[in-house]
């Protein structure tokens, strides 16, 4: 066993140093795990996170976690955490590698992982041209043609979203079929109803010049969101026994209003236990679960 903490928060992106500052803040022993694979890896840059416009994530995660560590109960470590469980009084996180430390409290910031549709093209403008929140990137590519592909159905409310960064056109897939109240609506914001099915994304990755439909027509657009199904980016939550919500997009760990999961001592934040995925909410989140972690400490509860 390498060393007991207060508090191991797994993940070390926007939520889970979030909740790690405000322990060490409390001068609490808090441990970071982090495995570096932030679902954000594929943008370039962060946008509409107060302070931080414009940075690339990786920069805005180095310089929180400098500010972190400068705290002396505070640590970091870059690892997998393969394995959590409680022993006792105690939560046991073993990493990969075999290594393992103690907490009283557990922080799951482990995050999703995308399963985009298998869209020959998409894969190579993830992030760049192929787009998943347009408040994180639609005023970047503002005044373009702009298309939502469809992939659940959410999907229409994304569609009703994105004509306010430019003209835009609905790609239904055959997944979802609008009503006579949603035509009207997207009528109303000039969106294009697209049904022929997309099957591939044509111009030089990472940029985009066109989708090809299965009818074989080929309509002009610039860049594509699409709303990605999701899945567990860990399996720890399953293994400590949380229950999960089922989303349209994909399952979430279950919460209250203070991220305390329906496992005692085990609190979550971030995109794995919200389907509002956004750097700020992330972090808000964090900020939540740490404040809740270190109370939970006092109460003994």
């Amino acid at each position: 066993m390498d060393a007991h903490y207060d508090v191991i928060v797994i993940g070390g992106s926007f939520a889970g140093l979030s909740a790690a500052m405000q322990l060490a803040r409390a001068r609490r022993r808090v441990l970071v795990l982090d495995s570096r694979r932030p679902r954000n890896r594929f943008a370039t840059h962060a946008h509409g996170f107060l302070g931080q416009d414009g940075k690339a994530p990786g920069e805005i995660i180095d310089e929180a976690t400098a500010q972190l560590t400068a705290y002396p109960t505070a640590h970091v470590a870059i690892g997998e955490a393969s394995m959590a469980e409680r022993v006792d009084d105690r939560f046991i996180v073993t990493q990969s590698d075999g290594s393992s430390s103690s907490a009283d409290r557990l922080i799951l910031a482990t995050g999703i992982r995308d399963e985009l549709p298998a869209l020959p093209g998409l894969e190579e403008r993830w992030g760049v041209s192929a787009l998943h929140c347009p408040y994180c990137h639609g005023y970047e590519v503002a005044d373009k043609r702009l298309g939502v592909l469809a992939t659940h159905s959410l999907s229409i409310h994304q569609a009703l979203l994105v004509p306010d960064w430019g003209p835009t056109t609905w790609f239904t897939q055959g997944i979802v079929e609008p009503s006579p109240e949603e035509t009207a609506l997207l009528a109303a914001r000039n969106v294009q109803i697209e049904r022929a099915p997309v099957v591939q994304v044509l111009g030089d990755a990472p940029n985009m010049a066109g989708l090809r439909l299965a009818d074989g027509r080929v309509v002009e657009i610039d860049a594509l969101f699409v709303g990605p199904r999701t899945q567990m980016a860990s399996p720890l939550a399953e293994q400590l026994g949380c229950d999960f919500d089922n989303s349209p997009i994909g399952p979430l760990i279950r919460v209250d209003e203070w991220k305390q999961t329906t496992v005692p001592g085990v609190f979550a934040a971030g995109d794995a236990a919200s389907a509002w995925s956004n750097a700020t909410f992330a972090s808000a989140a964090g900020v939540a679960a740490g404040v809740a972690a270190h109370r939970s400490l006092i109460s003994g509860l």
